[in-house]
């Protein structure tokens, strides 16, 4: 058994993880993070990155290689697609955004951020501690044998994901509490009337919960979602027979599947996990997932909050638990605006201008398109996500916070 010592330990080389690294390790804290896999490592993602979040990746990491980026390499905005065959245009606001390849994307931002990386590398226990943090792990991969290793950590953050095993291990009830989503696509040789441009959405309540396509590195790819359990193949079978019927769809070859859990409902709701006792999650294992499920931007503002609370609690002597449970207020009060019914009807919380878009059609088609965004979100009435919507609504609006 090896132990390593360290003063900060990250759980997921991820896009969080780079961006808590890149804090602690600027402020000189060494620190380590841990992958279960070799990196680059493959990342389901669709990557349409939000213009703030290639933004911080800038500003953070500079500009990554042309390999972290898919062809086409920018989008435009999301189209949203309605049963009639109308299509309702949202572009982003600046411009067209990058379309990033999480495999090479991620590599990048995790070697600038000059943390210890030890790869192949599989997180299995956990036990904070008054004054560190022990965290068993074990190698991976054929010529890893059984071997554990020990990190002793002042801190630790929590970078791996929405089905995190850190969180899993300090809340053992709370995956159970949650509700969790097949989200699977697949990739297709085919032909497509739809603009490749764009990020192509469905509002169609036959279609499921979260329905869309669009254009990757010469594929076409179709993604469905559906709750956890329920029959995966055959509603994305009925998302891929609306696009043939109504967009042109031409296939001809299947290239590949590929699926995930997901877990939508912690922004939406404001049931975020930010760790205690010296762990700090962050990221999509925290809860963050902007509309549209982009959650990359998020994760990174959210890591680089987790580092900066560490890198404080080290120079001002206080509890980092303490310190990020009140910088990352501002960042929970972005992701959750993007999903506050008040807020999108009366202000501009995306990086698109919806209500713009909106004016712009004639008055039949904002009834139909009504009617339709009604019928959609009413496919959500048996989850109990509409009290704490509205609790959430209402503290926003009356305290101006979450």
């Amino acid at each position: 058994m090896t132990e390593i010592r360290t003063d900060v330990l990250i759980v997921g080389a991820s896009l969080a993880g780079a961006a808590a690294a890149k804090r602690t390790v600027d402020a000189g804290l060494h620190t380590v993070m841990i992958e279960r896999k070799e990196l680059p490592r493959h990342k389901i993602c669709s990557g349409i990155l939000s213009p703030r979040g290639y933004r911080f990746l800038q500003e953070n990491f500079g500009e990554p290689p042309e390999n972290a980026f898919h062809t086409p390499k920018w989008v435009t905005g999301v189209n949203f697609l309605f049963p009639n065959g109308l299509q309702l245009r949202m572009p982003f606001i600046p411009g067209p955004t990058p379309h990033i390849y999480r495999k090479f994307a991620d590599h990048h931002v995790v070697k600038q951020s000059r943390a210890e990386i030890h790869e192949r590398t599989e997180f299995r226990g956990i036990e904070p501690g008054a004054k560190d943090v022990l965290v068993r792990a074990r190698r991976t991969g054929a010529d890893a044998g059984s071997e554990e290793i020990v990190y002793r950590a002042k801190y630790v953050i929590a970078a791996d994901g929405p089905r995190s095993e850190v969180v899993a291990k300090l809340y053992p009830t709370f995956r159970d509490s949650i509700y969790w989503f097949v989200v699977g696509q697949k990739y297709y040789k085919a032909e497509l009337s739809l603009d490749p441009r764009w990020f192509h959405f469905t509002i169609n309540s036959q279609l499921g919960y979260y329905t869309w396509s669009h254009e990757e590195n010469g594929c076409q790819i179709v993604g469905y979602t559906d709750e956890h359990g329920e029959p995966w193949p055959r509603g994305h079978a009925k998302a891929v027979a609306y696009f043939e019927q109504h967009h042109g769809m031409r296939i001809r070859e299947e290239v590949f599947k590929e699926g995930c859990l997901e877990n939508f409902g912690m922004s939406l709701t404001n049931n975020f996990v930010f760790g205690k006792e010296r762990v700090l999650v962050t990221g999509q294992a925290a809860g963050f997932l902007n509309m549209m499920a982009e959650g990359m931007s998020c994760a990174m503002h959210s890591g680089a909050i987790a580092g900066e609370s560490i890198v404080e609690s080290f120079t001002r002597n206080r509890g980092a638990n303490q310190v990020y449970d009140e910088l990352i207020q501002s960042e929970r009060t972005r992701t959750v605006d993007q999903w506050n019914p008040l807020k999108i009807l009366f202000d501009n919380p995306h990086e698109a201008d919806l209500k713009a878009a909106i004016r712009k059609l004639p008055l039949s088609d904002r009834t139909y398109m009504v009617r339709q965004m009604l019928a959609y979100i009413g496919q959500f009435r048996g989850y109990s996500w509409l009290k704490p919507i509205l609790s959430a609504s209402a503290r926003r609006l009356f305290l101006g916070r979450y």
